[in-house]
């Protein structure tokens, strides 16, 4: 390896790793922002809920809606008594199980034809081209760990 490619190496990894730095720097100052903005939401929204709750007139419409939703509740707690109904909501428990189920194995899947094909497209049998697509979150790492 001769003086000119050392110093290109040397210079495409200082390059890498101002990229990665300013990458981490929009990242930090995005999380920054977005905390300052929910907490403007935040004061702003409980500005707006004390403004309701100064109102007589929706004190009063407040009450009423409560009242009415507890009725509501209560006749539906009553007919998902029923065996029927409870057969039903059973099945549907198990049919939401089977499709995170298979939501799961289908990334995995996913994940792996794109890495074998190299191609981020699939066509489904109905014809319509599907683009894979991954979605980044990032969560506290004390969340994550519980």
């Amino acid at each position: 390896m001769d003086i000119q490619s050392s110093n290109h190496s040397s210079n495409s990894q200082e390059s890498g790793a101002q990229v990665v730095l300013d990458l981490e720097r929009l990242i930090k100052s995005n999380i920054a922002a977005m905390d300052k903005g929910k907490a403007e939401r935040k004061k702003l929204k409980e500005m707006l809920e004390s403004a309701l709750e100064n109102d007589e007139t929706y004190r009063i419409h407040n009450e009423k809606a409560k009242e009415a939703a507890k009725t509501k509740a209560q006749t539906k707690f009553q007919i998902m008594q029923q065996s029927a109904n409870k057969t039903l909501i059973d099945k549907i428990k198990a049919i939401t199980i089977e499709i995170r189920e298979a939501d799961a194995a289908l990334s995995d899947y996913l994940r792996e034809y794109e890495r074998l094909s190299g191609s981020n497209e699939i066509e489904t049998d109905d014809g319509v081209v599907r683009e894979i697509v991954y979605v980044a979150k990032l969560v506290k790492k004390s969340s994550r760990a519980k």
